[in-house]
């Protein structure tokens, strides 16, 4: 998963590095290939696992000698806002996801780390927040939802949620009940490919030709955006956030921006390619071989060495530092973002950091590439 459309400040809080060993507390079934989990949190960690909605924690999963990381959204429940509970969705056979939903138990132990991630709610009091959810891109928008309607009295929300069949809709019956308790400030949509329906817009895949006709059903009409950026009727403030597989986030970026929608009021964040095979960095375009690599992680600075065969800073950073955080690899999470304190680093096709963050001189470790033979990064930034 990534996050691009961030706020305009870019100074993150500081991260707590490591990882934390916490015992598995519940795991319900939901339908038959995802799987809540809910995490016990000692008191003396509860600052630490303090979240933000939107966030998302990394797992750490070593089956037979090897390890895995992933990266999953907190989505507690919308009555339990400290609740560290995880959604995870079974996408194929093998990895972390196939040991939650087939063997995970409560009493289990997973190692995690603190959450972290910028996909967040705009500080605007009173906005119409617009949600646009594909399948288990549900996670950080049902908590962003809650939070919303929770925490502003005055502010309305609107969820657009994509899924194959009625039958795969995740946190269906939170979703009722949270619109159930908010029936004049929450409005829910769903859409689904692979299941007619009465009425035929709401059939198939999203995209950027049928996108406004489906806002405009939610009463986000997007014909006056363009000048105002705000409800007709309320005037309110209309922020966008999009969440799921790439093609989704995509299609509704598009159809957004043929409606004039400025781009600093769309948010969101990717958890998939979306099924296309991602390319790896260039091949082509070898290391340089002993050039150094200085990092500054957890407060104390370490030197690597770029070695043959490195393709990005972050297979030397991982070889003196093995604690470094990362997850997806793909330029996906945002888990590995530095900021660049020396030399020059090119990055390739990445979605977790937004144009602020680039200006700001913030680099992904697991795409980026050394252009020099010093390069400096600060994890802590």
């Amino acid at each position: 998963m990534g996050s691009v459309g961030r706020p305009a400040a870019v100074a993150a809080p500081a991260r707590t590095a490591g990882w934390h060993r916490l015992p598995v507390a519940r795991v319900e079934p939901l339908g038959d290939d995802a799987v809540a989990v809910t995490l016990d949190v000692p008191e003396p960690l509860a600052g630490t696992f303090a979240h933000r909605a939107g966030q998302h924690v990394t797992v750490r999963h070593r089956p037979d000698g090897r390890e895995i990381r992933r990266s999953y959204s907190v989505c507690p429940p919308p009555g339990e806002r400290d609740c560290l509970r995880l959604v995870v969705k079974r996408l194929g056979a093998g990895g972390f996801a196939e040991y939650a939903t087939t063997r995970l138990a409560r009493g289990d132990v997973l190692e995690l780390a603190p959450p972290k991630g910028d996909f967040r709610l705009a500080e605007q009091p009173g906005a119409h927040h617009v949600l646009i959810a594909g399948g288990s891109g549900i996670t950080p928008l049902l908590s962003m939802a809650a939070a919303a309607l929770r925490d502003d009295p005055h502010s309305r929300v609107s969820l657009l949620y994509a899924s194959r069949a009625s039958g795969s809709v995740l946190l269906a019956d939170e979703l009722a009940d949270l619109k159930d308790a908010h029936l004049e400030r929450f409005h829910v949509l769903h859409l689904l490919s692979r299941e007619a329906r009465e009425a035929e817009l709401l059939s198939g895949r999203i995209d950027a030709g049928r996108l406004p006709k489906l806002l405009a059903l939610l009463g986000a009409d997007t014909d006056a955006v363009a000048d105002t950026d705000a409800d007709t009727d309320t005037g309110r403030e209309r922020w966008f956030y999009a969440c799921g597989p790439r093609g989704l986030v995509e299609a509704v970026r598009q159809g957004l921006a043929a409606a004039g929608v400025q781009p600093a009021r769309v948010r969101f964040e990717l958890f998939t390619t979306g099924g296309e095979a991602w390319e790896p960095p260039a091949r082509d375009h070898p290391a340089r071989p002993g050039g150094r690599v200085t990092a500054r992680l957890a407060g104390r600075t370490s030197t690597a060495a770029m070695e043959p065969g490195d393709r990005v800073v972050l297979e030397a950073v991982l070889r003196a530092r093995p604690e470094t955080p990362y997850s997806c690899r793909d330029g996906l999470c945002g888990t590995c973002r530095a900021k660049v304190t020396a030399g020059v680093l090119t990055m390739d096709r990445q979605y977790a950091l937004g144009e602020a963050e680039l200006a700001a001189g913030y680099t992904l470790a697991c795409r980026a590439r050394p252009e020099t033979d010093e390069v400096g990064l600060d994890f802590d930034a």
